[in-house]
């Protein structure tokens, strides 16, 4: 399995165009939104300034770009070209498969996440404890796993013309209703109660929880929890059943 763990990643890093995309783009897009945004201006319904606010939205949408977009059509290609097939015909267990992908995934969203921080600290002046920033960066990356495990059972299910769209459709959902968009305070009731129970809103509030000077919320962390050990064990489910038929 640790063979498999570097070759994921190695094969992730020679990707030059996905690593750019992956890397640069979310740090491209917070200085955009935030573009002529007043530093000192808060949010209303939050006590947050918009440029620190945008700043973990960015870092957390940045993850999941890279982690999901990603691994969902590379996995499905994959398939399609006999890859998976020769690795289900080893003693491989699906578990291993998914960490491996899970693994490389990671590769790529750390970087996005750490460009996003930099670019708040040093352009956008955001002024944060020592320990907020470094846990900012750990909460962000740890909470990418859920959507590098979800990624990793699209591309298990779906063929490679289907994957781009299936993925896109989760990711534009879980990222508007997280709030990465758009602040989450412009929602109304209920559907600010609906996006506490999917993974994109509590993975944006991991961050944001820092940002206070708190510890992430306890039902962010099991919510986030239940969705990583579901998609994880759905997609060894589909690897072992597919081993089957091999």
């Amino acid at each position: 399995m640790k063979t498999l763990v570097r070759l994921e990643i190695v094969r992730t890093l020679r990707n030059r165009k996905f690593m750019f995309f992956s890397v640069l783009y979310p740090g491209l897009l917070f200085l955009i939104i935030t573009a002529g945004a007043d530093k000192t201006k808060k949010i209303d319904g939050l006590d947050l300034t918009l440029v620190a606010y945008y700043m973990v939205a960015m870092s957390a949408f940045g993850a999941m770009t890279a982690v999901l977009m990603g691994n969902a059509e590379r996995i499905a290609r994959e398939r399609e070209k006999g890859w998976v097939r020769q690795l289900r015909l080893t003693a491989l267990p699906g578990r291993g498969y998914v960490t491996a992908k899970i693994a490389s995934a990671a590769t790529v969203s750390l970087p996005s996440i750490l460009i996003v921080l930099i670019l708040g600290a040093t352009v956008k002046d955001v002024r944060l404890d020592a320990w907020q920033w470094v846990a900012i960066l750990a909460a962000t990356w740890a909470g990418s796993m859920v959507f590098a495990a979800l990624g990793v059972a699209i591309g298990y299910v779906a063929t490679a013309d289907v994957a781009r769209p299936i993925s896109m459709l989760f990711y534009f959902v879980l990222a508007m209703l997280g709030g990465l968009w758009v602040p989450i305070t412009t929602f109304p009731h209920w559907l600010r109660t609906l996006a506490d129970y999917l993974p994109g809103r509590p993975y944006a509030s991991l961050g944001q929880s820092i940002e206070f000077g708190n510890a992430p919320h306890a039902r962010d962390v099991v919510v986030l929890i239940c969705y990583l050990l579901l998609f994880t064990g759905t997609a060894a489910w589909l690897y072992r059943k597919d081993t089957q038929k091999a």
